[in-house]
C-alpha cells in the first residue's frame, strides 16, 4: 500500500480508503471482519458519516486494540433522531451525536472532524456565523478532534473552504462524469438531461477547485469515486462506455491535491479488487483511452495528467510538469512553493527537444510540446 500525505494535516493515509457507509446491512461480526481485513490489506483510513448505532459500534470493534493504526473521518451534524439520519446545525443534537460515535468507537479523540455535508451556500452561511462552527473549533481546541475537515459536493463550497484557512481537508465527490458538471446546490438534480448536453472536459470551477488544494496544502479524500457502480456500466455510464473500478480509482488520485479514494467495500474480494490499485499495470489504470474513444463528452485538448505521454527520452514528468503549469498560470505571480516543488522535479519543462513523441500518445490531442515551452518560459527553466 501506498500512503500520501493528507495536506497540511500531516497524517499519512492510505491510497485506498473504506467508505463505511455499507458496513450497516451487514452481519456484525462479519462487517467487524471485513474491516479489519481491509487493516491487514493497509488500508489505515476509515470514513463515518453515519449515525446509526450499528455502523459506529462495527468500526469501534473493527479498531479495539489498534486505534493508534486507524485515522477516523468523523462527522459533526450527523445525528441519529427516531431511528433515521438527520442532518443538523443544533449544537445540542450535535454534540449528543458526536459524544455517541466516541463512546461508540472506544476513543477520546477523532483524526479528521467533518463539518457535515454543506453544499449549499446558504447552509455554508449558517455554519460559519453560528454556535455550530464555535462547537467544532471548541472540539479542536480541546483535541476531541486532531483536524478539521469538511464534506461537501458542490465546488463552489470546497472552495471557501480551501480559502478559509482553518479547514485542513475536504472530502469531495470525485469521478470522471462528476467532473463534467458545473456546480449545483442539488446532487439529485446534477445528471439531469445529461445526455442532451454538451460539456466537454472537466468543468473549470472543479479543476481550478483542485488546483487550489494543491496550492494551499489543502487535503482531499474522494467519496462517490465509482458514481454509486455506475460507471461499471455502458448502459448507467453517463459516457456511454464502462469503466473498471480501477480506472476511476487512477482518476481519483491523479487529481491535483487527492490523497485517498475511500471505496465502498461488501467483501474480501472488492477490498483485494480495490487495493490490487497498488500492483495495477498502468494498462489496468488506464481510464484515459476510455474516456477519449467514448461516445459521449471526450476531454479534447486538455490535460488530465494521465501518464500516456510517457516515456519520454528526456526523462521529463510531463504530468507532473503539467499540474505545476496548471497550478501556476492561476496565479498572478507564479507562487513560490510551486516554484519550488517543480523546480524539485529535477528535469523541467526546458530540457524538452520537441520531438511531439508524447503528442503521437495522447489520447486527448494536447499540444504537449508547446506546454513545455510556455512552462519553461513561465518558471525560467
Amino acid at each position: 500500500m501506498q500512503y500520501r500525505t493528507l495536506g497540511k494535516t500531516g497524517l499519512k493515509v492510505s491510497e485506498i480508503g473504506f467508505g463505511g457507509e455499507w458496513l450497516e446491512r451487514h452481519d456484525e461480526a462479519e462487517a467487524v471482519e471485513l474491516l479489519r481485513y481491509a487493516g491487514e490489506k493497509g488500508v489505515n483510513i476509515v470514513d463515518c458519516w453515519m449515525p446509526d448505532p450499528k455502523s459506529r459500534d462495527i468500526i469501534g470493534k473493527a479498531m479495539e486494540g489498534k486505534r493508534e493504526k486507524w485515522i477516523v473521518q468523523g462527522h459533526i451534524g450527523s445525528t441519529w433522531q427516531n431511528g433515521q439520519y438527520v442532518r443538523t446545525r443544533d449544537v445540542k443534537q450535535a454534540e449528543a451525536a458526536f459524544e455517541d460515535i466516541l463512546r461508540r468507537m472506544k476513543t477520546d479523540y477523532i483524526d479528521l472532524g467533518m463539518i457535515h455535508y454543506v453544499d449549499e451556500q446558504a447552509d455554508w452561511d449558517r455554519c460559519m456565523n453560528s454556535d455550530y462552527i464555535e462547537y467544532v473549533r471548541k472540539l479542536h481546541e480541546e483535541g476531541k478532534i486532531r483536524h478539521i475537515g469538511i464534506s461537501t459536493h458542490n465546488p463552489r463550497i470546497a472552495k471557501q473552504a480551501a480559502e478559509s484557512g482553518f479547514i485542513e481537508m475536504i472530502l469531495f465527490s470525485i469521478n470522471p462524469a462528476f467532473d463534467m458538471r458545473p456546480a449545483t446546490e442539488d446532487l439529485d438534480s446534477m445528471f439531469e438531461g445529461y445526455d442532451k448536453a454538451d460539456y466537454s472536459g472537466i468543468d473549470p470551477e472543479r479543476a481550478a477547485l483542485y488546483q487550489l488544494c494543491e496550492e494551499k496544502n489543502v487535503g482531499i479524500t474522494v467519496m462517490k469515486g465509482f458514481f454509486g457502480g455506475r460507471m461499471f456500466d455502458a448502459k448507467t455510464s453517463p459516457f456511454g462506455v464502462a469503466f473498471t473500478p480501477l480506472q476511476c480509482i487512477h482518476y481519483a488520485l491523479t487529481r491535483p491535491g487527492v490523497s485517498s479514494i475511500l471505496c465502498g467495500f461488501d467483501t474480501k474480494e472488492q477490498v483485494d479488487a480495490a487495493v490490487a490499485y497498488e500492483t495495477a499495470s498502468d494498462d489496468e489504470k488506464d481510464y484515459a483511452s476510455v474516456i477519449a474513444s467514448a461516445p459521449l463528452h471526450a476531454y479534447t485538448g486538455q490535460c488530465t495528467y494521465c501518464g500516456h505521454c510517457r516515456p519520454c527520452p528526456m526523462n521529463i514528468d510531463i504530468a507532473m510538469v503539467n499540474k505545476f503549469y496548471d497550478l501556476a498560470v492561476q496565479q498572478p505571480k507564479v507562487p513560490e512553493s510551486v516554484k519550488a516543488h517543480y523546480e524539485a522535479l529535477g528535469t523541467t519543462a526546458s530540457a524538452c527537444i520537441g520531438c511531439r513523441g508524447c503528442e503521437s500518445r495522447c489520447p486527448f490531442g494536447v499540444k504537449v510540446a508547446d506546454r513545455m515551452a510556455r512552462t519553461a518560459e513561465l518558471f525560467g527553466c
